[in-house]
């Protein structure tokens, strides 16, 4: 097979959206998709750094996502620059959906996070999901959302990450 053969890369959109409006775009390798789960790699985007304290989000880092269409979750791989890994940040989000060249996700505001060892593993931004409206306006969405938070909390304190990204 020639070096010409090889399939071109393929990239997409990741469309965040929040409160029915697009909070964030940017381009992503698509790495693969099994028809159920979608991995995409992109870099950070963010203007500059974006510490939050028990991580930093920084240029030059690279995120590895993993998108479900049947799964109320997203799961993002953090590296640094030189590779080092960071820990996994994970948003609770509706199922995934992709639409030519857009994956389009919308964040229900409850996110995760687990270190790279391990050991520090919190929940996010429960007070903006209890602010949000969504318990009231979508119930079914609401609980969803509290557990698909609740399976991310129990996949990073039991390790159950390397399973479920494999």
């Amino acid at each position: 097979m020639s070096a010409n053969s090889a399939e071109p890369v393929r990239w997409l959109e990741v469309v965040l959206v929040k409160g029915g409006r697009t909070k964030i775009r940017y381009p992503a390798q698509l790495l693969r998709d099994d028809g159920t789960r979608i991995a995409v790699r992109a870099r950070w985007e963010g203007a500059g750094v974006r510490d939050f304290g028990f991580v930093r989000f920084e240029p030059g880092d690279v995120f590895t996502e993993y998108y479900w269409r049947d799964r109320w979750y997203a799961v993002k791989e953090v590296r640094g620059a030189d590779g080092a890994l960071k820990g996994w940040y994970c948003d609770v989000a509706r199922p995934a959906v992709l639409s030519g060249t857009e994956l389009v996700v919308e964040d229900l505001d409850l996110d995760l996070w687990r270190s790279a060892d391990g050991r520090d593993v919190r929940r996010l931004d429960e007070d903006e999901f209890a602010g949000s409206g969504l318990t009231q306006a979508d119930p079914r969405a609401a609980s969803a959302a509290v557990a698909a938070l609740d399976t991310l909390e129990a996949l990073a304190r039991d390790g159950g990450f390397e399973e479920l990204l494999a």
